[in-house]
């Protein structure tokens, strides 16, 4: 679906055996054959056994042989899958001197603690008897140092096991992404330049893609093998290292690591020794730059941890130099959205086992389209330091630290690293078909969508898109027509229906709340356009004639500054500083004549609809709104859940609730909402977002959390004080007023506005008392808890735990 005047991107690469060719530019009607005509792709269509046994049993043969280029004998970067590899790679990790020092420090830390429990007997034989403990505490610490290695460390030994591993992966991938794997041939070009270099340095390629699947595990390595890069050791929580599938990853690169370090200092130094080990050694590695998969289609927040040992590596001067690509995973279907949707809803996520793996992968063969997975421009870990450096010691910016190796400049690097990689994965990534279709599906005010309006609609939208610098999935230049049919076809009638009997074939979204995932695949291309039309809504909603729509450039201003601060842990904005972002906005929107401005002396007085867009029924100024409407709708919601953290009257002040209670229950409370008619969207109610919310509130001073050193005490939270409401001294009902009150009826500006509500009145009667009820139960069952634990209990637990953590050591 190519516009004229529109940039091409580079084709995708065609990778059949020993060949390798590109992707005709144009369309071209593809010849009838069994499969179809289905598009070749990297990931070539293996013979089933039903469909042609001998063929199967030939590749089979192939692969376990290494016949060409299935040895993967000549890999560009260090040498890896040998025997011996494990062993050689846990003696280094276990000889690195920042892990020696750390056995050292903590046995001697345990020395002293004994002494001065006097269990190191008299002044006579102390002196003997702390050198011999020492000595035994070390030798019990490097015990399990090498238990943990061994259990944390891939071991990449045969390489007649990763053939087969290759082999099984595709054929397993190839039956649920029947289109296969596309990559860009010039990014590929590139990277496969950058790795011949690196490997001459010895330089590690820091793979950092981003997260929507566990068939990115999958994707990135068929990748390196099929192109004969080094594969990368990839870091996986230790909650996928289960029976049947965790020894087969471990062997295929990946390194196991817990969810959470805590305290253990043993285990966050054997991490990093191991990271510093690779590095040094320029072994490639691979990271998720979210931690998580992203349950909402959306890029999540960076998360620092693995990050911040990569830089650590470097920085410290231990590593000296690393190669950062940040990647980019787009699916036409998400194999595991059904269980994202369950999770958002509050349904407990299941432990990860054997039946489910396979149940949730490409064995049913599925028709999930294709899998596309772009690079950006590899680029130098050092280099990057070195220049945020020079920004830090530059006189006009005095507000940076100027020492990085500070905790305050550290944390600052950390999140200019983080962001930036999520930036540079934004900007190569790819616009699916089936996002279009779900974006527009989600951004109609009607019930449906003709078939010649939904085709208009995504050729606009993929104009729209490369407009803003994005990209669109090419299918060698195929009508749009086609492409949008295709992408029905992969949604399934689970998520678009047709309604049956009409003059034109009319399309209408079956589960909104599963649309949503591809929808918000899109929304960081507007995110400046939509937090603008959100806010100049302010004013559209209250009708009248044009002028009284208008917004003035100051109200504007405020409400954008208040929204894009509102939504800080949720996007990613251009770089350039608000004021700049929104006169560059302005200036597009102005030019697309979607609003008109007003300028006194070259400087912008008001803004309003243009007059074409109020012709058009205000298509375009929806559509900004539309798409961040549910997340304007979920922080109001997660502020209204706030007002019944209020304390009754007969109520202590200082009275905590369960954190995850509290965030429960605002579920249900917009569950209930939305059912009552007082929310618009249902996927305002998810897990992930609220969570999100929550945590600005915390930010921002709004509410306190306490959290527990104690994994097995839940974290807790209560409103602060100056954020508190005040309850009517006679009826017990809160008063909305406030600080509080006043920060939901900005948000709820912005809202849209409901058919059966006007958002003030509705807020301070039904909906408050609403939330009031709630916070009651939970006000209530938090005595219950008190009464029912009583604290000598929790002591005597804790207390239990110290001795046994004091009988291992």
């Amino acid at each position: 679906m190519p516009s004229e005047g529109s940039p091409t991107s580079a084709p995708d690469l065609d990778i059949l055996g020993d060949q390798v060719t590109i992707h005709p530019s144009g369309y071209i009607e593809p010849p009838s054959s069994q499969d179809g005509g289905q598009e070749k792709n990297l990931v070539e269509h293996m013979a089933r056994f039903r469909e042609s046994p001998l063929d199967f049993l030939r590749e089979i043969s192939l692969h376990v042989s290494g016949h060409g280029w299935r040895a993967y004998d000549d890999v560009i970067g260090q040498p890896i899958f040998y025997s011996g590899f494990s062993e050689n790679m846990k003696a280094t990790v276990l000889r690195t001197p920042m892990l020696r020092r750390r056995i050292e420090d903590l046995a001697q830390s345990r020395v002293e603690e004994e002494e001065k429990q006097g269990l190191l007997g008299g002044e006579k034989d102390k002196l003997k008897n702390r050198g011999k403990r020492k000595t035994e505490i070390e030798s019990s610490l490097e015990e399990v140092a090498g238990h943990l290695t061994d259990g944390m460390i891939c071991k990449m030994e045969s390489k007649r096991f990763i053939r087969g591993a290759y082999y099984l992966c595709t054929q397993l991938l190839t039956r649920a992404y029947h289109q296969g794997i596309h990559v860009s041939s010039e990014e590929v070009l590139r990277l496969r330049s950058v790795a011949e270099q690196a490997a001459l340095k010895k330089h590690s390629i820091i793979f950092l893609p981003c997260h929507r699947s566990h068939v990115d595990y999958v994707s990135l390595q068929l990748i390196c093998y099929r192109l004969a890069i080094a594969l990368p050791t990839v870091v996986a929580g230790d909650n996928l290292n289960f029976p049947g599938v965790g020894t087969f990853l471990q062997h295929a690169g990946a390194m196991w690591i817990r969810r959470s370090f805590g305290d253990d200092a043993l285990y966050t130094t054997l991490v990093q020794s191991y990271i510093d080990t690779l590095l040094q050694n320029g072994f490639n590695f691979e990271c998720f730059i979210e931690g998580g998969r992203s349950r909402t289609g959306k890029l999540l927040s960076p998360k620092f941890g693995i990050l911040s040992f990569l830089l650590d590596s470097v920085i410290s001067g231990r590593v000296d130099d690393a190669i950062i690509c940040p990647v980019s995973t787009q699916y036409d279907k998400v194999v595991e959205t059904e269980s994202y949707i369950s999770e958002l809803l509050g349904q407990p996520k299941p432990k990860e086992n054997l039946q489910d793996f396979l149940s949730a992968s490409s064995v049913l063969s599925l028709k999930l389209g294709r899998v596309d997975v772009r690079f950006h421009e590899p680029w130098s870990l050092r280099g990057f330091i070195d220049g945020q450096q020079s920004r830090a010691n530059d006189s006009t910016t005095t507000r940076l630290p100027t020492d990085l190796q500070s905790p305050q400049g550290r944390v600052r690097l950390l999140r200019t690293l983080g962001f930036k990689v999520l930036s540079e994965i934004n900007a190569v990534s790819v616009v699916m078909p089936t996002a279009l279709i779900g974006t527009v599906l989600l951004t109609l005010r009607g019930r449906g969508v003709g078939q010649s309006e939904l085709i208009r609609r995504v050729e606009w939208l993929s104009d729209r898109v490369r407009n803003k610098g994005g990209r669109v999935a090419h299918f060698a230049g195929a009508p749009t027509e086609i492409v949008v049919n295709r992408g029905l076809e992969v949604l399934g009638p689970g998520l678009v229906g047709i309604v049956d009997g009409l003059p034109e074939i009319t399309y209408y979204a079956v589960d909104r709340f599963q649309l949503s995932f591809y929808r918000n695949m899109t929304i960081h291309l507007f995110i400046s356009e939509a937090l603008v039309s959100a806010a100049m809504y302010t004013r559209v909603k209250q009708g009248g004639g044009p002028e009284d729509q208008r917004i003035s450039f100051e109200d504007l201003y405020k409400q954008v500054s208040f929204l894009s601060q509102l939504f800080r842990g949720e996007f990613i904005y251009p770089t350039a500083g608000l004021l700049t972002n929104l006169e560059t906005t302005l200036q597009g929107l102005e030019r697309d004549r979607v609003i008109d401005v007003t300028r006194n002396a070259g400087n912008i007085t008001s803004v309003g609809l243009h007059d074409d867009e109020r012709r058009s029924g205000r298509e375009n100024f929806d559509f900004y709104c539309f798409l961040v409407w549910p997340f304007i709708e979920s922080t109001w919601l997660g502020a209204v859940s706030l007002m019944g953290l209020t304390p009754t009257n007969n109520q202590h002040f200082d009275v905590w609730l369960d954190a995850l209670k509290t965030q429960d229950a605002a579920q249900l409370l917009g569950k209930t909402l939305y059912h009552q008619g007082d929310l618009s969207y249902f996927e305002a109610v998810n897990k992930e977002t609220l969570k999100n919310a929550y945590l600005l509130f915390q930010e921002d001073g709004i509410i306190l959390i306490h959290k527990s050193r104690d994994k097995k005490i839940p974290s807790s939270i209560r409103l602060a004080e100056e954020w508190r409401p005040n309850r009517d001294a006679d009826t017990g009902n809160i008063i909305p007023e406030g600080k509080l009150w006043d920060f939901i009826e900005t948000i709820a500006k912005s809202r849209r506005e409901g058919k059966n509500r006007r958002d003030g009145a509705t807020v301070s009667s039904r909906v408050l008392a609403l939330a009031d009820k709630v916070g009651r139960q939970l006000f209530e069952g938090a005595a219950i808890s008190r009464d029912a634990v009583p604290v000598e209990m929790v002591s005597k637990k804790r207390r239990q735990k110290h001795a046994e953590t004091k009988a291992r050591l």
